[in-house]
């Protein structure tokens, strides 16, 4: 359970509007500290995981070209799309975008505020490689990986492009980037 001292420095994203749905709830601290094992549970079955994790960073400003052609190619890679937040503070107005941008694509997306910080994304889109059973540990973020146990490339580029850029920047990353490059070079 996080102390005190932890809790005020978590940031708390704004509550989000439901649109008509009526007066927000009091914030509930209870609840965030269960919120906040649960994800640092979360990232930690992930680490015992047996094949590397690919997350990309992305907002729903960035160009619709681009963010489509992302999509795709999570779909083949099995990638997770995340934000920071939800479109003008709106889960519908996310939800509603999310559908028009993926479609029936079978993509996976999260809003995950904490992950921004926990990889220092300061850009989108950021292409995030998390080796295989990379170990979590407790820090002011909440959960945060060794240097070692990730490697990021930010620029509005392709997956392919952004997997070979990790693969030659960082060579301990180049066999998971690879595995994950081979999905992507087969033709759809």
């Amino acid at each position: 359970m996080p102390t005190d001292a932890e809790l005020e420095r978590i940031a708390i994203p704004s509550t989000p509007q439901l649109d008509g749905t009526g007066p927000t709830a009091p914030l509930d601290l209870e609840q965030l500290a269960r919120q906040l094992q649960d994800a640092q549970a979360k990232l930690a079955r992930a680490a015992n995981d047996t094949a590397p994790r690919l997350q990309i960073f992305v907002t729903l400003a960035m160009p619709e070209p681009s963010l489509r052609a992302l999509i795709a190619q999570a779909a083949r890679a099995n990638a997770v799309l995340v934000l920071r937040g939800a479109k003008n503070g709106s889960l519908r107005q996310t939800l509603e975008a999310a559908r028009t941008l993926i479609g029936t694509q079978p993509v996976a997306w999260q809003i995950d505020p904490p992950a921004f910080a926990r990889y220092q994304i300061s850009a989108a889109p950021t292409f995030v490689l998390t080796r295989a059973g990379a170990q979590p540990a407790a820090c002011a973020a909440g959960v945060c990986l060794a240097d070692h146990d990730f490697a990021k490339v930010t620029g509005d580029v392709s997956l392919d492009y952004a997997l070979e850029a990790i693969a030659r920047g960082a060579p301990h990353f180049a066999a998971d980037a690879e595995a994950l490059l081979t999905p992507l070079r087969r033709r759809p």
